[in-house]
């Protein structure tokens, strides 16, 4: 990582990581992926969060084995690719900033102590330092690709827990979308033609205005292609999985790109 990868001068200090990972940047395929709960870094100053130990890497800490996907994907298809560092229980960079949820108080039953009671600087100061430079990176990729011309189809890449409040989820995977439906109806049908599949449409989760960031600011008000994609954490959660599921998507994602990309 260079200059790209942004940084902070208050909040996030000296051995932090910075609020993103860039891969690929520059490159000239349609693809673009983004992965908001990609890590689960915690700055210093942070401490633990006030967590018991281990909390952190259960699934309320990141979208656990998307990095790995995200990663093996960019270097199949060498597509642009941008991962967000930090835990998702320090800020949430897929909920619109007046959300409650952004920076969560408590997490599938486990309270996060050092959120609660949060003061208005130290919440401003992880949207400032971690939210707005990942966020801000996206929209420069998305504004450098279209000033060139260069058409993008947007991949916001996601897993989830395979049982939520004691309730086991059937899905393999999920297609998300709000308004446009085009990319992940295409994506959901090539899926599910995979024959081994059980595909969610709007399952797990639903994309509203209110609960999500990404699709409603980068896809949806640039009137881009998109789709966001879950996959179900057990499938991916170590590096076999990991390159199954990059090499299925590196597989299926490019057959789709003549319905939305003029040659």
């Amino acid at each position: 990582m260079g200059p790209d990868a942004g940084g902070g001068s208050g909040l996030l200090r000296p051995g932090d990581p910075p609020p993103f990972e860039l891969l690929h940047s520059g490159s000239i395929t349609p693809w673009l992926f983004v992965a908001d709960h990609a890590g689960q870094a915690i700055p210093r100053a942070l401490g633990d969060l006030g967590l018991p130990a281990g909390e952190i890497d259960r699934h309320i800490g990141w979208d656990i084995g998307i990095a790995g996907v995200a990663r093996q994907l960019a270097s199949l298809l060498g597509a642009w690719t941008i991962l967000q560092n930090y835990s998702r229980l320090v800020i949430d960079c897929n909920r619109p900033l007046d959300s409650t949820t952004l920076v969560a108080t408590s997490s599938d039953g486990t309270p996060v102590p050092a959120n609660a009671g949060l003061a208005a600087g130290d919440r401003d100061a992880r949207v400032h330092e971690i939210f707005a430079p990942y966020h801000a990176r996206i929209a420069q990729a998305l504004d450098q690709r279209q000033a060139s011309g260069q058409p993008t189809l947007l991949v916001m890449l996601h897993s989830f827990t395979p049982a939520m409040g004691g309730v086991a989820r059937p899905w393999h995977c999920g297609v998300l979308y709000h308004r446009d439906a085009r990319l992940a109806h295409a994506l959901r049908d090539a899926l599910r033609d995979e024959g081994d599949l059980v595909v969610g449409d709007n399952q797990p989760y639903s994309v509203s205005d209110t609960s999500d960031y990404a699709v409603p600011v980068h896809g949806e008000a640039r009137g881009l292609a998109h789709v966001e994609l879950e996959i179900r954490q057990d499938l991916i959660a170590d590096e076999a999985g990991q390159q199954l599921w990059a090499r299925r998507l590196a597989r299926l994602l490019p057959s789709l790109e003549a319905r939305f990309v003029a040659r």
